[in-house]
């Protein structure tokens, strides 16, 4: 944005002839709404940022210098003033020219952005967004005997720099005044303007002011002195409500002193999905720079939400996200740990607070517990699994079973879990997120315990065997019943367990399922597929419905001399088992339910020819 002249020093208090920016200003402004920025209000932000900067360079010389901000909204325009270090002219010229010659492409826009961070720069061409014309009166405290000087620049690109009389401005400073563009007005409201300056600048170090309303709100509510623990508590529960609009189940100190962080996280009280980002709220030196930061904690603290104060953190070019780069890296490692030593030190002193935690959280601590031995071995007596025991914890189940059977699938838990429990066999439901990977780590972290796969052989196993002279007298029944559901990839077997009131059991395992994948695909494939799909068949394993031989309806089947009759009932059995288990129906597994339910039906309406039914 060279002017005309830019280094060559004009007369005081004469009028300029107007300069004009040497890049297409709409087009920056574009950049700038569209790419750069994500809402008009953060011209705001830029403004307070400039004039924060601008006292803190002062006050660096100055230690007893003023440090005021004053904000005067009315009537479509707004007024910014500060007492800060101020600009002399050849300062405008200088900053004015330097970021035209950075901003003829978007990269060194980004690059100009981070070198003039709160000077008149970037920050202030933002207030093109919602302004037409930006008007700025300042006075230099590093040069007091050189005049105030005014720049002021409008939407087209044009701009015009003098030198004032010196009772424009008796003290350093800078004053920017602002005239909202066509249906930008709200954005200069008064509410609008002090919304946004507490949004942005609650925790500014300085006296900033909209109007007589305060902005500051100092010190932060987690660094303020409270009567006791329990009223530190309520007071951050309030300020949660107030910020992120839920109460907490708890709070935890965010104190990084080597990262210059101080902060607090806040815990959901409701469970959410581990795919769900938070969003956190990052202050720089007291400015608010984002309130969407993703990238904060490590992925497993999902279940909390963090408002935090810091000076170390990079800040990209728009100052709405966080650079990542290896300090962003260490912070994050760094409030992880503060996270996992909040839960030991609940699983050490408070165990209500941590049962309460874990009854809307587990999900969280068991994704963390995959990665850290540490913390798995500490919450052990506190995860809850679901288990043919309840819901127990694995140290306590570990305790009462030898072996600690677990299966890879909820399918594979409903199938044999009333059978397992009965024949007085642990099992452990690894088919829900991350439990069957935890149930496998325990020997890691619990020396001696021994951990099994449960599938479909191990359960048949522990079934009791039908003697072989009952056996052999069912073998008709057994061969009526085995043709019927040999077209569905099924075997039937026969033996003896409880409870009695099952009368079958649908069992099978993965391989089983990929098996009746293959067999269905082989079915819809061409001839060349379907000779690969066969080939690849060998001995995999069939699913199977274990009769109960103890369940007095298998009895009266068994005794039916009908291999018609048989096959129906035999279907049927098979469809209770695959309902039992919960199991997704296949369309011919849906075909041979509503099959065997008409079969019955005719069956139980059917006259014998003396005129009785059956």
């Amino acid at each position: 944005m060279d002017s005309q002249n830019p280094q060559t020093p004009q007369s005081p208090r004469s009028p300029q002839s107007p300069h004009t920016f040497q890049v297409d200003l709409r087009g920056l402004v574009d950049l700038l709404s569209h790419h750069l920025y994500s809402s008009p209000k953060v011209y705001l932000r830029e403004l307070l940022q400039n004039a924060v900067d601008a006292v803190t360079a002062r006050r660096a010389a100055e230690p007893d210098a003023p440090a005021r901000v004053r904000l005067s909204a009315e009537a479509g325009s707004l007024r910014v003033e500060d007492t800060g270090v101020g600009l002399t002219e050849a300062d405008v010229h200088d900053l004015l020219a330097t970021i035209g010659r950075s901003s003829k492409r978007a990269e060194g826009l980004r690059e100009a952005r981070s070198d003039f961070l709160g000077q008149f720069g970037i920050g202030l061409l933002a207030c093109f967004v919602v302004a037409e014309r930006i008007r700025v009166v300042s006075r230099s405290a590093r040069a007091p005997d050189a005049p105030p000087v005014e720049w002021t620049a409008h939407d087209d690109g044009s701009y015009t720099v003098r030198t004032l009389p010196d009772e424009a401005r008796p003290e350093p400073g800078t004053t920017v005044h602002l005239v909202a563009r066509a249906g930008a007005a709200e954005w200069l409201a008064e509410d609008r303007v002090l919304s946004l300056a507490r949004d942005f600048g609650s925790l500014l170090p300085y006296d900033v002011r909209v109007g007589e309303e305060a902005v500051t709100d100092l010190p932060a509510p987690w660094n303020r002195p409270y009567p006791g623990p329990a009223a530190r508590r309520a007071a951050l529960a309030r300020h949660c409500h107030e910020l992120f609009g839920f109460t907490p189940l708890d709070s935890i100190d965010l104190d990084v002193p080597l990262a210059g962080i101080r902060g607090v996280a806040y815990v959901l009280p409701s469970a959410v999905s581990p795919a769900q980002r938070a969003g956190h709220r990052v202050h720089l030196k007291g400015m608010l720079l984002t309130e969407r930061a993703e990238q904060l904690l490590p992925d497993w603290a999902f279940f909390v939400r963090c408002v935090l104060d810091t000076d170390s953190l990079r800040p990209t070019a728009s100052r709405e996200s966080l650079y990542e780069d290896e300090t962003l890296a260490g912070v994050r490692e760094a409030l992880g740990e503060r996270i996992r030593s909040w839960l030991t030190a609940l699983a050490a002193g408070d165990p209500e607070r941590l049962a309460a935690f874990l009854s809307v959280h587990h999900l969280g601590v068991k994704s963390l517990a995959r990665h850290d031995r540490e913390m798995l071995r500490t919450m052990l007596p506190w995860l809850p699994f679901e288990t043919t025991d309840g819901q127990v914890s694995l140290e306590e189940f570990a305790q009462r079973h030898p072996v600690v059977h677990f299966t890879r699938t909820v399918e594979e838990y409903r199938q044999v879990a009333p059978i397992a429990s009965a024949q007085g066999i642990g099992v452990v439901n690894g088919g829900y997120t991350y439990d069957g990977e935890l149930v496998e780590a325990l020997p890691s972290v619990r020396p001696g315990t021994a951990v099994a796969e449960l599938d479909a052989d191990t359960v048949t196993a522990h079934l009791d065997a039908v003697d072989p002279a009952e056996e052999l007298a069912l073998s008709g029944f057994l061969a009526a019943a085995r043709a019927r559901l040999d077209p569905l990839g099924c075997d039937v077997v026969l033996r003896s367990f409880h409870p009695l009131s099952v009368p079958a059991l649908h069992l099978d395992d993965r391989e089983a399922r990929h098996e009746q994948a293959r067999a269905e695909a082989r079915e819809q494939a061409d001839d060349l597929w379907a000779g690969i799909l066969g080939s690849l068949r060998g001995g995999a394993p069939r699913a199977r419905l274990v009769l109960n031989h103890l369940n007095p309806l298998v009895r009266r089947i068994g005794s039916l001399g009908d291999p018609e009759l048989i096959g129906t009932a035999t279907e049927s059995l098979y469809g209770q088992a695959l309902l039992m288990a919960q199991r997704p129906l296949r369309p011919a597994d849906s075909a041979l339910l509503n099959r065997a339910f008409l079969g019955l039906l005719e069956w139980a309406t059917h006259d014998d020819p003396a005129g009785g039914g059956r």
